[in-house]
């Protein structure tokens, strides 16, 4: 008997919405490359890393860098702390007839990792031989190391800021819009209070609070930077809510007793997701700006952090070294733009005006 498999079918108006966001061909290139350049920073450490991906050492093998830390000793090299990888494959190199061999990354450098320890600090140009392909920084680090990993924290950071902030958005937005009241006339107040506080300050007093009591993280960062940024949502959800809450299919649900939650997560919820999905690539590059901006102010990640802005600031501060200042902008402005590419094809396709079918 054979078996047969049906692919899940699609609502036939989100079906049309996906076939217009793919004939955006700008923003659904965009989209792939973005998809792309996120996989590759999930899996920098095969690509960017100090530890070696494979080791063959008198008939055993090792694999660093998923494997934990191998100490030189084991390898012959004479010492007790971790194996430097690259001192590694020279020294197997000049005795290949034992069949040792390393198997290093394509950018064979921590981005935390003093490339040149026995020199002094001193930005260095791009060197292919070398494999620092975009230079070093001030402080003889890898500039592609530290983008690619700096890339993984603004992508850290922008996922957990969208879901904290629409998590308090759309919560206090749908409440408001259904619920009314004096809690939509408090709720209004509030948020127009609260878009009145100075960001930058604010950010400033509790970036110096908590770096006397241990030091700013991503988890304060975040923090701070939500709590200021849902006010946004909110409105937009408040209005869409009270708008729905009007329709047949609400007063319905209300007749057979459904209680407010059901209504707002069951019935409202889903028919303004357009409005949630069109804003949330606009909402990423407004995380990522953040981030950056903060981090080049100096009051975002704690160094040595890998970020855009602390390379920013490097860059802007050593102009006889263009290559920092170059690969951070660059790098800067394409995930931008794919973002923005992102977010126009989303909101055109998601727009209930468009009526053109696309096949």
């Amino acid at each position: 008997m054979a078996l047969s498999f049906h692919r899940p079918r699609l609502n036939p108006l989100t079906a049309k919405k996906l076939r217009r966001f793919r004939a955006i061909r700008r923003g659904h290139a965009s989209f792939w490359i973005l998809i792309v350049l996120i996989i590759l920073s999930l899996a920098a450490e095969l690509l960017v890393n100090s530890r070696a991906l494979i080791v063959r050492h008198e008939g055993r093998w090792y694999f660093p860098t998923y494997g934990g830390i191998h100490r030189g000793n084991e390898f012959g090299l004479g010492y007790d702390y971790e194996a430097n990888y690259r001192e590694l494959k020279a020294a197997f190199a000049r005795d290949p007839a034992k069949g040792n061999f390393v198997l290093l990354p394509l950018v064979p450098y921590s981005p935390l990792e003093n490339a040149f320890p026995n020199e002094f600090y001193r930005p260095r140009p791009p060197d292919f031989a070398g494999r620092h392909f975009l230079g070093t920084d001030q402080l003889n680090r890898d500039v592609l190391a530290r983008l690619v990993y700096g890339f993984r924290n603004a992508l850290i950071f922008a996922s957990s800021f969208i879901v904290l902030t629409y998590l308090v958005g759309v919560s206090l937005g749908c409440a408001m819009g259904y619920f009314g009241g004096w809690l939509d006339l408090v709720g209004q107040r509030l948020i127009e209070i609260w878009s009145l506080v100075p960001f930058l300050f604010v950010v400033i007093i509790v970036a110096s609070i908590v770096s006397a009591h241990g030091g700013m993280n991503l988890g304060w960062l975040l923090a701070i930077v939500v709590m200021f940024s849902w006010t946004g949502i909110t409105y937009y959800m408040r209005t869409n809510t009270y708008r729905e809450k009007a329709r047949d299919y609400v007063h319905a649900a209300q007749v057979l007793g459904a209680s407010p939650a059901r209504i707002i997560f069951t019935h409202v919820l889903p028919n303004v997701l357009s409005t949630l999905v069109t804003f949330a690539p606009f909402t990423v590059a407004s995380a990522i700006s953040a981030l950056t901006a903060l981090d080049f102010l100096g009051y975002g990640l704690p160094p040595p952090t890998p970020s855009w802005g602390e390379l920013l600031r490097q860059g802007t501060s050593n102009l006889n070294a263009p290559w920092i200042v170059a690969s951070a902008f660059s790098a800067l402005v394409t995930v931008l733009v794919l973002v923005t590419f992102i977010g126009e094809a989303v909101r055109e396709a998601f727009d209930p005006k468009k009526f053109t079918t696309y096949h």
